[in-house]
């Protein structure tokens, strides 16, 4: 597939909750033992470094506030889907 291309678009609170998750998770020794196809490091490395550079407000004195504040927004905009039933 050489010389394919895939452009994926994230609002900016997605894209902050994907940086802030996958910074969290992807050097975790059981994360790692998900990934079980050592080829899809090459993307999700990608994704994080497109993140990581695109997302000013990572630096900012604001982050917490500002990762919340999305957090609890996309969680508004889903419902119900991803509750676990009792």
């Amino acid at each position: 597939m050489e010389g394919f291309a895939m452009k994926i678009e994230l609002t900016g609170d997605q894209a902050l909750v994907l940086s802030d998750w996958l910074h969290r998770v992807m050097h975790k020794e059981d994360f790692s033992n998900v990934v079980d196809d050592r080829a899809v490091w090459s993307a999700l490395l990608r994704i994080s470094g497109n993140l990581e550079t695109g997302l000013p407000q990572i630096f900012g004195s604001a982050y917490s506030e500002q990762l919340e504040a999305a957090r609890t927004r996309l969680i508004a905009e889903l419902g119900d889907f991803g509750q676990s039933t009792p």
